[in-house]
Parts: C-alpha cells; sequence; structure tokens
C-alpha cells in the first residue's frame, strides 16, 4: 500500500500528458494553491459525475485562487475523448505507468464491493503555493465530493 501524504509535506513532482498530449506540471502552478485529484477511470459514471462537478465549480474554484488537476491512469485519448463527451474544463492528465498515483497514495488496495482489490483510490490532495500538502482525503465519495470541498475550504 502506498504511503498517504499528510499536510507539510513536499507534494511529489509531476509531469503528465493532458488530454492533448501536452506536458503538464505540477510546477508551473507555484504560486497558485492547485486541487489535484485522482480518479479510477474516465467515462465511467462516478468519475464523470466529479468530472462535471469540478467543471461546474471550476470558475468559482480558480477565482478562489485554486487551479484544478483531475489525474487517472487512463491515456490522453481517452482523456481527450472524456473531455469532448462531457464537456469537460478541468485539466485531466494521464498517469498509465501509476507513478504518481503511487507517489500521492491514490494507488493501492482498497475495498471494492467487499473484496480487497488493487486499483486507483478516489483521493483529492490540496497543494498550497509553495508546494506543500494543505489537506489530503482518501477514499473520498465521488458524489457531492466538490461541494463538500467548497464548504471546507470556505469558498
Amino acid at each position: 500500500m502506498s504511503d498517504r501524504l499528510q499536510p507539510g509535506d513536499t507534494a511529489p513532482a509531476f509531469t503528465l500528458p493532458d488530454a492533448d498530449g501536452n506536458e503538464i506540471s505540477l510546477s508551473a502552478h507555484a504560486g497558485r494553491k492547485v486541487i489535484v485529484y485522482f480518479y479510477p477511470a474516465a467515462l465511467t459514471p462516478g468519475c464523470t459525475k466529479q468530472a462535471c462537478d469540478f467543471t461546474d465549480n471550476l470558475e468559482l474554484l480558480t477565482g478562489a485562487g485554486y487551479d484544478v488537476i483531475g489525474i487517472s491512469p487512463d491515456k490522453p485519448e481517452k482523456l481527450a475523448k472524456f473531455r469532448e463527451k462531457e464537456g469537460l474544463k478541468v485539466t485531466l492528465v494521464g498517469d498509465p505507468s501509476k507513478e504518481t498515483l503511487a507517489a500521492y497514495g491514490a494507488f493501492g488496495e482498497k475495498k471494492l464491493y467487499g473484496k480487497t482489490v488493487t486499483g486507483v483510490i478516489r483521493s483529492t490532495v490540496i497543494v498550497d503555493e509553495e508546494g506543500k500538502i494543505e489537506r489530503a482525503l482518501y477514499n473520498v465519495k465521488a458524489t457531492g465530493h466538490v461541494a463538500k470541498l467548497i464548504k471546507d475550504l470556505n469558498i
């Protein structure tokens, strides 16, 4: 099981391809807060709901100083299809090697329908302007998570 991040930890650096194949790096967001959320797979019901919730609230979040990056193990082609089909505005990046997912503690053993499986643990990590972990939330729900996040962040 991957180690979970704690507030105060340095956020693991990453550079991953987005839906268009462009390299997206956490370091490019220095000076802004970043909501990095990890989800199992594009084009699935829960992940679609979560991505749409982030898109619907993107203006509010960016206005409050937060950038949003969604990370899944999907390849850029699938992310592009997901973005187009759902009209998503959040930055989606793919981590097929699952190295970044593991570095953030968002890949490992989890319970799924009562069975222990290895996979993506739906998680959200808030990175502050200096690249430190402000909050690390694991096993979050796809539905209602964004609303709870906005409330918890006092936005």
